[in-house]
C-alpha cells in the first residue's frame, strides 16, 4: 500500500494547465453546455456525448501528470471503501432486524432490501477549481439522464437476500490474489494502491474525470426496503 505521507506531488498544476494552455474555452464553453442542458430540462439525449468529451478532454491531460494525482487518488480510494463498508454493513443490519421481527415481517412475506452508493451531492470543497457554476455542473455530471449508467450509483447494487453470500472483499474486488483495478492507469505507478473496482467503474464507464473524483470525500447512500406480500 502506498504511503499518503510519503508523497508530495500535488495535481494543482494540471488544473493550471487547463486554465492556461489546455485550450481553456473549449472546456469552459463545453461546461456551460452541460449545465444549460441539465438546467433548462429540456430534452437532452444528444447531450449525453458532452459529458464524455469532458471526460475524455480532461484525462488525456490528467494522464500525463500521473505522478501529481497519487496523494488524492489514494485518499479517494480510502474515502471511497469506508463509505461502502459502511452501506454494506448498514444494509445487512438492517435485513437482520427486519427478518428477525415478526411484527414487521410475517409469515408468508419476502423480505428484500436494496443499497446503493452515491458520490456526495455537495460539489467536492477541496477541488482547486471554485466558482458559482460548479455545483450546477456538479448536479448535471450526475444527472441519470446525461450520465444514464450512474443511475445506480458508483456500481452495481447490493440486493439483499440474493447477494448475502458475497463477502464486502468480494463486492469491492478485493478477494483476488493481487486485487488492483488500475487498469487506464500507469501500472508501474499505481502498482501497490489496491484500487477498488468501484473506482474502475466510476473511471471507465460513468464519464467522470479523474479530476471530478479524487477530491470527493463525501458519499451517500440509499437504502430501499420492500417486502413482497405472500399469496
Amino acid at each position: 500500500m502506498i504511503n499518503i505521507a510519503s508523497i508530495d506531488s500535488e495535481p494543482t498544476n494540471i488544473l493550471i494547465e487547463l486554465n492556461n494552455g489546455g485550450n481553456p474555452w473549449c472546456l469552459k464553453e463545453l461546461e456551460d453546455s452541460i449545465i444549460q442542458s441539465y438546467d433548462t430540462s429540456i430534452k437532452y439525449e444528444n447531450d449525453k456525448c458532452l459529458v464524455e468529451l469532458r471526460s475524455l478532454f480532461l484525462n488525456k491531460i490528467t494522464l500525463s501528470h500521473q505522478e501529481q494525482i497519487l496523494k488524492p487518488l489514494l485518499e479517494f480510494n480510502e474515502s471511497l471503501r469506508e463509505a461502502l463498508l459502511e452501506m454494506y454493513d448498514r444494509a445487512h443490519e438492517i435485513y437482520e432486524e427486519i427478518s428477525n421481527n415478526a411484527l414487521l415481517l410475517k409469515d408468508g412475506e419476502a423480505l428484500e432490501i436494496t443499497a446503493e452508493c452515491f458520490l456526495g451531492s455537495t460539489y467536492p470543497k477541496l477541488h482547486p477549481i471554485q466558482n458559482d457554476s460548479r455545483q450546477n455542473l456538479w448536479y448535471a455530471l450526475q444527472d441519470s439522464g446525461l450520465n444514464p449508467l450512474y443511475d445506480s450509483g458508483v456500481s452495481q447494487t447490493l440486493c439483499l437476500p440474493f447477494d448475502m453470500n458475497i463477502s464486502f472483499d468480494s463486492f469491492i474486488g478485493m478477494d483476488l490474489p493481487s486485487p488492483n483495478w488500475n487498469e487506464g492507469l500507469d501500472q508501474e505507478l499505481t502498482k501497490s494502491m489496491n484500487l477498488l473496482y468501484q473506482f474502475l467503474n466510476l473511471f471507465s464507464h460513468m464519464n467522470l474525470a479523474l479530476t471530478d473524483l479524487i477530491y470527493v470525500r463525501e458519499f451517500r447512500t440509499e437504502i430501499k426496503i420492500q417486502i413482497n406480500k405472500g399469496n
